[in-house]
């Protein structure tokens, strides 16, 4: 796969897929700019070499039809202030109006195309669209690691009919850090996985014990595997359809001597109410119509021994339900613990980022990944189909 450095761009149109969903407020205002911060040193260096910069990218789901409240219009200002010089928004990603304004583009100018998903054609992965954004284009580069794992027309389409594509500055350090730190970790490598449920982190759990030294299990999702030993969990959230599954992955890692710890004393609510009674109870006498909402003080101690151990640390979902502060304080106590380490640090997921920022201790983590799904995907061992995409050929 190259990369943009190893493109010739100059005078060249190049087609630059990037993540600007962004967040915004009921009145069209950004209310956190760092998706498109995470893409200016691509955006600046195409620029820079005399390239003729269009940039793709889609916001929200509006379903394949024109819905203006997901129209990107605030982005093109905002990027325009970050990057020092104007960026127009096209009426369209395709048509002949945004043609005829991306062959006006001189060198070292840039221009944004409108939502790619006011097209169905994008999420369908609909080969006619991708012919029409292909035909903006001399070079296509890939900075959007958050949708890397789709198939969608910008992403999977586009590559193929472009003779000259590589990877954004992004892409490549997500990539990077990921290899860094599963692939060529320095050991011990302690992965936290929380979050709700087993089923959607199972692909990731499976390839992790060929991997980690030692596997740390919070949130709801530990509560099927718990229950999986013949612990009763109250009235906790549980995956009953995969009691034996957990109990097989638990098995598994043992014969691999991959150590696995589950929490052994937890946070437990008669309601999930911020004005809940709670009690911290042993894992095994959480009380029947109780439901454990956060690990308890011994297990942030046992989890914060194993990854004040640890020289690689790889985080991905909280361990409790930290939305509500009641339930939160095990997460946050953990995310103290890996920001202070001096291990190298990936955290991936929205609601794990989410807790690091609120902590804190952004500046404390070695990488934070902008892509959940995406991170969850390499996390199972998957190759990115946008990635394959740009080796393809």
């Amino acid at each position: 796969m190259k990369t943009i450095r190893e493109l010739d761009l100059a005078g060249k149109r190049v087609l630059l897929r990037v993540d600007f969903n962004v967040p915004m407020d009921a009145n069209g205002v950004i209310t956190d700019d760092i998706r498109i911060r995470m893409a200016l040193p691509t955006v600046r260096y195409a620029l820079e070499q005399k390239a003729r910069v269009v940039l793709c990218s889609h916001l929200g789901r509006p379903g394949g039809e024109r819905v203006e409240k997901y129209s990107l219009s605030p982005v093109a200002p905002a990027l325009s202030e970050l990057l020092g010089l104007p960026v127009n928004l096209a009426p369209d990603c395709i048509g002949a109006a945004t043609g005829a304004m991306v062959n006006a583009l001189a060198d070292g100018e840039a221009l944004l195309l409108e939502n790619l998903r006011f097209h169905g054609g994008e999420q369908a992965g609909d080969p006619e669209f991708a012919r029409h954004l292909a035909a903006l284009a001399d070079v296509y580069v890939n900075d959007a690691f958050a949708v890397s794992h789709r198939a969608h027309a910008s992403v999977t389409g586009v590559p193929p009919l472009c003779a000259d594509r590589g990877a954004g500055f992004l892409l490549q350090k997500e990539l990077d850090y990921f290899h860094r730190s599963m692939d060529e970790p320095e050991r011990p490598l302690v992965a936290l996985i929380g979050g709700a449920k087993v089923s959607s982190k199972l692909g990731a759990l499976e390839n992790m014990l060929a991997r980690v030294d030692h596997l740390l299990i919070g949130g709801a999702m530990a509560n099927t595997f718990l229950k999986s030993g013949g612990i009763n969990v109250g009235a906790s959230r549980v995956e009953d359809e995969l009691l034996e599954t957990a109990g097989r992955l638990l098995e598994t890692a043992r014969q691999k001597g991959v150590k696995v710890s589950l929490p052994v004393d937890v946070i437990a609510a008669d309601r999930f109410a911020p004005d809940a009674e709670i009690m911290v109870v042993s894992a095994r006498d959480i009380p029947e119509q109780w439901m454990a909402l956060d690990i308890g003080p011994a297990t942030v101690e046992l989890f914060a021994k194993a990854l004040r151990g640890a020289r690689t640390i790889v985080w991905n979902g909280p361990v409790g339900a930290f939305e509500m502060d009641a339930f939160s304080r095990g997460t946050m106590a953990l995310a103290h613990v890996i920001g202070s380490s001096q291990a190298l640090s990936i955290t991936g997921g929205g609601d794990s980022n989410a807790v690091v920022k609120q902590a804190g201790e952004a500046e404390n983590i070695t990488y934070m990944s902008t892509g959940g799904g995406a991170f969850l995907a390499l996390m199972e061992g998957r190759i990115l189909p946008g990635v394959a995409a740009l080796e393809a050929g």
